[in-house]
């Protein structure tokens, strides 16, 4: 299929790879257009020095970059993906962003006749290189029909959950979870070390039974050593549970803990840790 793929970050570079691979003719654009051009020549693809330019006569067309401003500045506009669209192209928004901007894009493509999906993905940058993405979705099933064998190509699983919308609030629940989970992991491990125990040895135990989980087989070992430079960064984190956070007040749902763990990221961001990777949590346990 002819595609178009907007934002080349860490995500989006090989996502947009994975399709090219597959046999598509995919057209790629990038605010550093400097990276396009270093797509193009690696996946011998095409690049496009505007969203309009490259999404003209795409039949789908992804957009990963990084919060609610930056897709409505590559949506929107002489300039935007919306400018160079035809009708029945579909827009596929993989960027995590608030339930409230994916419905007004729904909007703003049915006044085109073009079908939107909201597509947050879950996996990391690894899970982007080795096509094991998880996608979660909102739209309509004629479109997700369309797209879900494209998806395919770097996800491992991708469900359709309900109306426009609805994928935001999936991933909600997602980064809900993750921040419970590594609290949770850094309290272990801090205090494993702290009494004198063997950390790797317990996790070793530990990981077989009730306790496990992805961060603990991902992340318990850099945890321990004090490294922080992989996957997802504290800064992103901090993004996607402010939209967790207004979406709860918004529907009166209580987050006591995420709320608490919102609070100590934004204590590890004020000191410089930004960019660290979301198991940084235990720092602010192991300096005591």
């Amino acid at each position: 299929m002819k595609l178009s793929f907007i934002g080349l970050g860490v995500m989006g570079f090989p996502m947009a790879g994975h399709l090219q691979k597959a046999g598509h003719d995919v057209c790629v654009y990038n605010r550093t257009t400097k990276k396009a051009e270093n797509w193009a020549r690696i996946y011998d693809g095409k690049f496009a020095p505007t969203p309009r330019e490259a999404t003209q006569d795409a039949e789908i067309i992804f957009v990963c970059v990084g919060n609610d401003d930056d897709v409505r500045s590559v949506i929107y506009g002489k300039d935007g993906a919306l400018a160079g669209m035809v009708s029945n192209s579909i827009l596929v928004d993989h960027t995590t962003t608030s339930a409230e901007l994916a419905r007004e894009l729904g909007k703003a493509c049915r006044d085109k006749d073009i079908a939107f999906l909201d597509a947050p993905v879950s996996g990391g940058q690894a899970g982007a290189e080795n096509g094991a993405l998880t996608v979660m979705i909102g739209g309509e099933e004629e479109a997700f029909r369309k797209v879900d064998p494209i998806i395919k190509c770097y996800a491992k699983k991708s469900r359709l959950l309900g109306p426009t919308g609805s994928g935001q609030l999936a991933k909600m629940v997602n980064q809900i979870c993750i921040a419970g989970v590594v609290q949770g992991l850094s309290e272990a491990l801090n205090f494993a070390m702290k009494t004198g125990l063997n950390a790797d040895e317990v996790v070793d135990v530990i990981s077989k039974g009730a306790a496990q989980s992805w961060q603990m087989d991902n992340r318990a070992s850099t945890m321990i050593r004090g490294e922080f430079d992989f996957g997802f960064a504290l800064d992103w984190m901090r993004k996607d549970l402010g939209f967790a956070l207004a979406e709860a007040e918004k529907n009166d749902i209580s987050l006591p803990i995420t709320r608490l763990v919102d609070g100590y990221y934004k204590e590890i961001q004020e000191n410089g840790g930004g960019r660290w990777d979301t198991s940084a949590l235990i720092t602010l346990l192991t300096k005591h």
